[in-house]
C-alpha cells in the first residue's frame, strides 16, 4: 500500500518541553502503541551525522569477505552477538515452525553499555576493519541508552503512571545492537523465503534506522500489509512481546516482515538497517502493570524474568545444525 500507517511524533517538546508539552507527547506515542504497535520519532536529538557515519562503517563492514567476517562468529549455538551469516536464522520459525532462512546476515552487539563501562560480561567480537567501527558504535550505543530514557519515561506517561516509574527496571536497561545486511539476492528465494520473516519482536521496545533501498519494511494492520516509508532523520519504533505482556495487551507487538525486492530491478538492491533493542534490565520481573488490568481485563500472562524470556525466543529463531 502507498499510505504509511504508522504516526510520525516530533518528540522534541518531550525532551525540551515543559510537564504539559510532556504528557501531550507521550499521549500520542501510546496512543500510536495501543493502534497498531508502531510509530515513527523525529525531534530525537540524535546527530545526523553520526547516523550516517556509523551506517557507512557498518557497510564496509558487510563489504568484506565472508572469511574475514566468519572471524567473529560466535561458538555458542544461539547466537546473540557477534556476525551472523545468511542462512543460520529463521525468525518465522518463532511462530510457524519449519520455514527457509531470512535472506540476511548481521552484526550484534550484546549488552554493549555495560561493555563500555567496563563491567563483567561475556565480551563482544570487534572487528578490526574498518578501524572507525568500533569508536562510532560506542557513541551510537550511549545515543541509543539516552533515547531509551526518553523512551521509558514516555511509556510511564502514556500508560498512566507517574513520569519516573521505569526509572529502576531500567536503571540497567537491556539494549542490543543488532546491524542487519540485506545483500542483492542474486537469485530468486526460495518459496516463502523472505528478506526477514515475518514475527514479533521479543522484547520492550525497538528502535530502527532504516534505509530507503527496495524490499523493505512492512507491517500487518487492518487484514493487509502496509508500507513503513523511511523518513529521513527518523527512527521506527515498535512494541516487543515482553512489552506487550507488561501492559496486558493494551499495546500490541504487531506482526511485521521485510519483503523481497523486485526482481525486475537494475542495479544494487543492498539494504542495511541499525537496529537497537531495547528494554528492561534481564533480571526484572515482567508481571501486569497496574494500569494495564481491571475486573474486566484480568492479567492475561503469568509473570516472567526479562532475560530468560528473551534467550527463549532467539534460541527458537536458530537453525542449531547450521550455527555450529
Amino acid at each position: 500500500m502507498s499510505r504509511n500507517a504508522v504516526a510520525t511524533i516530533d518528540i522534541s517538546s518531550f525532551i525540551h518541553g515543559d510537564a504539559a508539552a510532556r504528557a501531550h507527547v507521550a499521549k500520542s506515542f501510546g496512543a500510536a502503541f495501543e493502534n497498531n504497535g508502531f510509530a515513527v520519532i523525529v525531534g530525537h536529538g540524535i546527530s545526523n551525522d553520526l547516523i550516517q557515519s556509523t551506517y557507512d562503517a557498518a557497510k564496509l563492514f558487510f563489504a568484506q569477505p565472508l572469511d574475514e567476517k566468519l572471524c567473529y562468529t560466535v561458538p555458542e549455538e544461539a547466537k546473540s552477538r557477534g556476525y551472523l551469516p545468511a542462512g543460520i536464522e529463521s525468525v518465522a520459525k518463532t511462530l510457524s515452525g519449519e520455514t527457509p532462512p531470512d535472506l540476511c546476515e548481521a552484526l550484534v552487539f550484546g549488552a554493549l553499555h555495560r561493555e563500555l563501562r567496563g563491567q563483567a560480561g561475556k565480551p563482544n567480537f570487534w572487528p578490526t576493519e574498518p578501524k572507525e567501527l568500533r569508536p562510532l558504535i560506542s557513541q551510537y550505543c550511549q545515543a541509543m541508552e539516552e533515547l531509551t530514557g526518553y523512551l521509558a519515561r514516555m511509556s510511564a506517561l502514556a500508560l498512566d503512571l507517574p513520569e519516573h516509574y521505569f526509572d529502576a527496571a531500567y536503571s540497567d536497561a537491556s539494549l542490543t545492537l543488532r546491524f542487519v545486511n540485506y545483500p542483492d539476492e542474486e537469485t530468486p528465494p526460495k518459496p516463502g523465503q523472505m528478506r526477514y520473516g515475518e514475527h514479533h519482536d521479543y522484547g520492550g521496545l525497538t528502535v530502527l534506522r532504516q534505509d530507503s533501498a527496495p524490499g523493505g519494511l512492512q507491517i500487518w494492520d487492518d487484514g493487509g500489509w502496509h508500507d513503513v516509508t523511511p523518513i529521513p532523520e527518523s527512527f521506527v519504533i515498535n512494541v516487543g512481546d515482553l512489552m506487550s505482556r507488561w501492559t496486558n495487551g493494551r499495546w500490541r507487538s504487531t506482526l511485521h516482515r521485510v519483503i523481497n525486492p523486485p526482481r525486475n530491478l537494475t542495479g544494487s538492491t543492498q539494504r542495511l538497517s541499525m537496529v537497537a533493542f531495547v528494554g528492561p534490565n534481564e533480571n526484572a520481573e515482567i508481571a501486569c502493570l497496574p494500569t494495564c488490568s481491571d475486573a474486566a481485563h484480568p492479567p492475561q500472562h503469568e509473570p516472567v524474568i526479562a532475560g530468560d524470556y528473551i534467550k527463549s525466543k532467539i534460541a527458537a529463531s536458530m537453525d542449531l545444525t547450521l550455527a555450529k
